[in-house]
């Protein structure tokens, strides 16, 4: 007797099992329609953020004042709101962010605004001193341990215009490469896949409301291989299923390749999983831990990157190549083909007369003369072997 939870296990087991013998069980491509369907709203979502919403630009882009001092005072640890009501008593609104950064004794807040002149500085830091007493080297409370520095968004702007160059050329060797190596189809579906990973991941940014530093701009710049080699071995699965299809009526292409993302799924997962889990160290240790928020921007953006890599990989690249090819017509006809074959078959197996093709004439031999279809049994083309006298 089975009960409800053993059937719940039984059920897990075998989809455990399609999963890692890769089958063919799991539709991906027969259902591409509604991975269209999430996958076009999820743009939706992310341009419309990025439109209207933009992104939360880091000082590094837009410019301004940074002042750093020890999380420490003489009162004990200094709190984030005592920072912020400093400087909002010294300047009559707050300060962008106030954050702590850093860890044990090398911990510190960051305060970060708009450009502030020489006396607004000096302003600012004499109020926090009052109302923070941080302490100093020899463990009494100094003004001199808040420190500001001037940033320029210039350098932002050079690295992003550095960026989108290193994209373009990036993106334009891959095309050369995917239509060399595979074919055009496999290339234009490769670079929409590509192209969905990174207004995905900068829609996330800007919805979220996720910093944006140099850092995130690197980050975006080395999901693109990932995303890209997931890609491709989706697609050379696809193209040794596919080879000498037309030959053949056993699959057609969809069934093909549908197949292959099945046999690399398991290979994807696993992929993706020894991929994030560094990715996750960086976020946890270095981010959570330590406080240094370039790897809080490096891993975040990783993270979000590689999901949406992987996802695209499997759901998006391949549906997408199913439907280009089956543009054309010879892959139409070819899949009539399969169908026909598949009828005749279940007639059959049903105990139905089907009608058989009649039979082609034989084609004309390697010397050039055409050969009867008709010619009877034992008899020979060659000439006897007696001459006549």
């Amino acid at each position: 007797m089975t009960t409800p939870a053993t059937e719940g296990a039984q059920e897990r087991e075998s989809v455990f099992h399609r999963l890692y013998t890769g089958t063919g069980a799991f539709d991906i491509v027969g259902k591409r329609t509604r991975w269209y369907i999430a996958f076009g709203l999820l743009l939706l979502v992310c341009i419309g953020a990025m439109g209207f919403k933009g992104f939360n630009l880091g000082i590094d882009f837009e410019g301004g004042t940074k002042i750093s001092m020890p999380a420490v005072g003489a009162q004990g640890p200094i709190q984030t709101d005592q920072v912020q009501s400093a400087f909002s008593e010294a300047m009559g609104h707050p300060a962008e962010t106030v954050q702590v950064v850093g860890a044990g004794a090398n911990q510190s807040i960051q305060v970060r605004s708009s450009s502030l002149t020489v006396d607004q500085v000096i302003e600012v830091k004499q109020k926090i001193f009052e109302g923070t007493q941080p302490l100093g080297a020899g463990g009494q409370p100094s003004q001199q341990v808040i420190s500001d520095s001037a940033v320029s968004g210039t350098w932002g702007g050079e690295i992003t215009s550095q960026a989108l160059l290193a994209l373009g050329v990036f993106l334009v060797l891959v095309t050369i490469f995917l239509a060399f190596y595979f074919e055009k189809w496999m290339a234009v579906a490769a670079l929409i896949a590509l192209l969905h990973d990174v207004v995905i991941t900068a829609g996330i940014y800007s919805l979220v409301g996720f910093e944006v530093t140099p850092s995130t701009v690197i980050g975006l710049l080395t999901i693109l291989g990932f995303s890209l080699y997931d890609t491709v071995v989706v697609f050379d699965k696809v193209k040794e299923n596919t080879r000498g299809l037309l030959s053949m009526t056993r699959r057609t292409y969809p069934e093909a390749a549908n197949l292959a993302v099945n046999q690399t799924l398991m290979r994807s997962i696993n992929t993706s999983i020894v991929a994030l889990l560094p990715v996750i160290g960086l976020l946890v240790v270095g981010a959570g831990l330590l406080g240094v928020g370039v790897l809080r921007d490096l891993a975040l953006v990783q993270l979000v990157g590689m999901i949406a890599g992987v996802l695209s990989s499997i759901f998006l690249a391949t549906p997408l190549l199913v439907d280009f090819k089956m543009r054309e017509s010879k892959y139409r006809s070819h899949a009539k083909k399969v169908e026909q074959r598949r009828a005749k078959t279940a007639a059959r197996e049903a105990g139905e007369e089907v009608p058989e093709e009649p039979k082609k004439p034989v084609a004309a031999g390697s010397n050039g003369r055409q050969q009867s279809a008709a010619r009877p049994a034992g008899k020979s083309s060659r000439p006897s072997g007696k001459r006549r006298r």
